[in-house]
């Protein structure tokens, strides 16, 4: 008898799939309800994280931020309109000049910043209006709410890349901080009674790769079909 498919286990939740608490120091954004002016307290790693973050000090009140490239304790950051276009300061898309490089971006105004967060990151403001158009760094264009607010500069840490993890050990905790396996074995590789596209004397998945989207949790692996229309009537 086999053991669960790997899909099966990461549902589950298990530790194996679970990032450790302790290791994340809080969710970085934008303070609610607040304009004005901030000081950088501290610049603190972030284990969780692929880019350090940022204390600063709002009004008395703690916030963490992310940090950006040249962002230096002690110094003074401002936030909400009307503040200067200058590094480590967050205004609304709509007062971000055209070509300013970008990060931490709100998906709807409020939500404290969703995309453009990894190290070395950064996206670049295109063209303003009712909705704000920004170049992604993936070289997607994507339309924003002119209201969502971002924070001006390149993320931190892009040369993390660089150095090699040299031990296995270090590769292990650096994934297990983001819920990641470092280690990956194919389907084809394993035995049948192991995975769906195990089995056989050559490597081949030897059968349909692409299961119904309708398949048990056990089947659905490889390339899953796409929606039904049905489906997607219903979530409308």
């Amino acid at each position: 008898m086999g053991k669960p498919i790997i899909p099966q286990r990461r549902g589950k939740g298990g530790s194996t799939y679970r990032s450790p608490s302790h290791r994340h120091k809080g969710v970085p954004g934008y303070p609610k309800g607040f304009t004005g002016e901030g000081v950088i307290e501290d610049i603190i790693h972030a284990p969780g994280r692929s880019t350090p973050m940022a204390e600063v000090k709002f009004n008395g009140r703690k916030n963490l931020m992310l940090a950006p490239e040249g962002l230096r304790v002690n110094q003074k950051v401002f936030i909400g309109s009307g503040s200067p276009i200058e590094l480590g300061n967050a205004l609304p898309l709509e007062e971000i000049p055209e070509g300013t490089l970008i990060h931490n971006i709100e998906a709807r105004p409020g939500d404290g910043g969703k995309f453009v967060k990894g190290a070395g990151t950064s996206a670049t403001v295109i063209t303003r209006g009712k909705k704000t158009i920004i170049q992604m760094p993936s070289g997607a264009f994507k339309n924003f709410d002119s209201k969502c607010m971002a924070t001006i500069g390149i993320l931190s840490n892009s040369g993390r890349t660089d150095k090699p993890f040299a031990k296995a050990g270090n590769k292990h905790h650096a994934y297990r901080s983001k819920a990641k396996r470092n280690k990956k074995v194919k389907g084809i590789a394993m035995n049948s009674v192991n995975h769906p596209h195990g089995g056989g004397g050559h490597p081949h998945v030897g059968t349909q790769s692409s299961p119904s989207y309708n398949a048990p949790p056990g089947r659905k692996v490889g390339n899953i079909a796409p929606v039904p229309k049905s489906k997607k009537n219903r979530r409308k």
